[in-house]
This record gives C-alpha cells, sequence and structure tokens, in this order.
C-alpha cells in the first residue's frame, strides 16, 4: 500500500520539524513547507492526499492559499491557527477548509483530526451506495463515478461537500438529523460540530444556486437537519 502524502505548511521551522516527525513515526509521507507560495508551487509535484494549513503566516496567509488552491484542487485542508476567534473559523471552513485545529493542540487530536479526514476522503465514512445514479429534479449524481451534474453542467465540489450532498440524495424526501449527517459524513467524532454543516450546506447550496435558476434543492429544519427536497 502506497504511503499518505501529507503537507505541512508552517512558517514556524520547530513546528515544522515537530508535526513531520510525528507523521512520518506513523508512516506518513511529508513535505515541509515555510510560506504559501512555496506550497502552491510543490503542490503538483507532490499531490498530497492532505494538507495542514497554518492560518498566519507572513506574505501570503492561509485563507489567501486556500483560496487559490480551491480553483483547482479539492485536496483535504486542515487549517493550524493559534487564534480560537469563531470568524476564522467560520471564514475558513467557507473557503474550503475541511477541518480546523487552535494552537497548541496535542499529538492524539492531531492525529484524531488527520485519520478522521483520510477516512472520510477514502469514502469509509460515507454511507453505503445503495445505487449507481440518482436523479433529482435538475440534479443527477452517478455514485459510482462520485460525480453531480446539473442539466449538462458538472459541478465541482470538494470531497466533503460530495459526500454530504450525496448523502442528502441518497435519503431524499427524508429529514436528516443535524447528528445523524456529522457522524456519517466527518465521524463519530464531530457529531456536535454543527458549524461545520451549516457552512458546507451553504457551500453546497451557492455551487447549485446558479445552475438552478435559485430552485431550493435543500430543506432547512432549523434545530433538526436537513432534507433533499423530493419532487
Amino acid at each position: 500500500m502506497n504511503k499518505k502524502k501529507i503537507m505541512i505548511v508552517d512558517d514556524e521551522p520547530k513546528i515544522l520539524r515537530f508535526v513531520a516527525a510525528n507523521l512520518k513515526s506513523l508512516d506518513f509521507e511529508t513535505l515541509t513547507c515555510q510560506s504559501g507560495a512555496e506550497a502552491l508551487d510543490k503542490m503538483e509535484g507532490f499531490d498530497p492526499d492532505l494538507i495542514l494549513l497554518d492560518l498566519m503566516m507572513p506574505g501570503m496567509d492561509g485563507f489567501e492559499v486556500l483560496r487559490r488552491l480551491r480553483t483547482y484542487s479539492s485536496v483535504p485542508v486542515i487549517m493550524l491557527t493559534a487564534r480560537s476567534n469563531a470568524t476564522d473559523k467560520v471564514q475558513g471552513l467557507n473557503q474550503g477548509a475541511d477541518d480546523y485545529l487552535t494552537k497548541p493542540f496535542s499529538l492524539d487530536e492531531l492525529f484524531a483530526r488527520v485519520n478522521a479526514v483520510l477516512r472520510r476522503m477514502d469514502g469509509r465514512m460515507a454511507a453505503p451506495v445503495t445505487t449507481s445514479e440518482i436523479t433529482l429534479g435538475p440534479v443527477t449524481a452517478n455514485l459510482a463515478q462520485r460525480r453531480i451534474w446539473v442539466a449538462d453542467t458538472e459541478v465541482k465540489f470538494t470531497e466533503t461537500e460530495y459526500n454530504l450532498f450525496a448523502l442528502l440524495l441518497q435519503h431524499a424526501g427524508k429529514v436528516m438529523t443535524h447528528e445523524q449527517l456529522l457522524s456519517e459524513v466527518w465521524g463519530s467524532e464531530y457529531r456536535d460540530e454543527v458549524e461545520y454543516l451549516r457552512v458546507t450546506i451553504a457551500r453546497i447550496r451557492q455551487k447549485l444556486k446558479s445552475l438552478t435558476d435559485g430552485q431550493e434543492l435543500i430543506v432547512t429544519y432549523p434545530g433538526v437537519g436537513y432534507m433533499a427536497k423530493q419532487e
């Protein structure tokens, strides 16, 4: 089995060495970068399975790196920051981050988050595929290929966005609770992270909006959960 590759981006050399050494001890292949520009430059050559991205870096900060990255890649990203500001967390998630860790963090917490994100990307945390194709209004989802179209236009989702929307489509017409969605898409350890769910739903809606003439495909049940609208 090929080793999973993790890119670590942080302007603090001590953190880079510490995180890289411990991830290598778990048999991950790592690449360290001390700036956002260096990370973007080395992305294609390294082709990481996951990026640990520091938020506060001189020059190009983590938000800008993530914004540029999401124009061409859906590689999962865990944001690292010394600030616990909720606004920063939401901004990072809005721009396509998959998870968020506040410094200082324990190695156990880091390993748990890394493994949880990689499990999601491998599809092991998503609900079982019960059919190869789903059509719901203007949306067609090929679950075997993990691709979704609105009419003739393919929608580019991140892995987390895809897993969440595909799960809702597979249960169209049924309300799924916050806890169900978080546990099945993110993992049981995320069942209380409702903000992750809200932000990801908002991103999915935004990507669908211009292609569906404003038609609402996901219904919100405040305080309860969400449902893919069945026509």
